[in-house]
């Protein structure tokens, strides 16, 4: 079966009429933009405050907007059709993941905007922030793929949307909790570290552990999420 783009933008102006029509869940897309415009004004200029910023887009918006898009599809049964259809895992799952990637994408660029962050070397971080998008978007459609419910939904995602905004914080007690330190491989804080090295002269070369790392976390959940689809198709 061939790859067919028309299937996957088919998906993708569902979700997007789903997601307009659905305000509890399009709403959550302002609140990165108005904490980036409040630490704009704050003149918060270190990386730690930007990616706070970024970090909040990834969690808020690629996990929790695309947990509730697959969720609202179980809910409504349309994702059994889906799974029906002539279409393959690929296209659904590509075509799903479309429009959050895209918001992800667009509010992440604002949030670096209004929070006048300007990387050394934009075209690095761009890639930093384009891996872990896919990242953060597995992670979603992995947890809305196991929520039984919109609602149900929403609150298992609360627990990654806390971990990967403000889990980086867990490192100051890292001499203190040894056990702690597995926190620096988490994907929210090799893209600081990375941003970090950038600012301080780093090229690709530097920073390619960095993108492997984050690489790495965006196969393995993308991976989990295609066996938890296919169980799905069984069941």
């Amino acid at each position: 079966m061939t790859f067919s783009w028309k299937r996957v933008n088919a998906i993708f102006q569902k979700d997007f009429k789903d997601f307009s029509r659905n305000m509890a869940v399009s709403i959550v897309i302002f609140l990165p933009i108005i904490l980036a415009a409040i630490y704009g004004r704050m003149e918060l200029d270190s990386i730690q405050a930007h990616f706070i910023n970024i970090n909040m887009t990834f969690a808020m918006v690629g996990t929790y907007v695309q947990c509730c898009l697959i969720a609202e599809e179980k809910e409504k049964n349309t994702l059994r059709g889906l799974m029906l259809s002539p279409a393959s895992t690929l296209e659904i799952l590509g075509g799903k993941s479309l429009l959050s990637f895209v918001l992800t994408i667009v509010i992440a660029f604002f949030c670096a905007y209004l929070s006048e962050y300007k990387p050394a070397n934009i075209s690095i971080v761009a890639l930093a922030i384009i891996v872990s998008a896919i990242f953060y978007i597995g992670m979603g459609t992995l947890l809305g793929l196991i929520a039984k419910s919109v609602m149900e939904s929403s609150v298992i995602v609360l627990p990654v949307i806390g971990i990967f905004t403000v889990g980086s914080f867990a490192t100051v007690w890292a001499d203190k909790y040894p056990i702690l330190k597995v926190v620096e491989y988490m994907p929210n804080m090799q893209l600081i570290d990375l941003a970090t090295r950038i600012e301080e002269g780093a090229g690709i070369v530097d920073v390619l552990s960095n993108l492997g790392i984050i690489s790495i976390w965006a196969v393995v959940v993308f991976v989990l999420a295609a066996i938890v689809y296919k169980k799905r198709m069984v069941d």
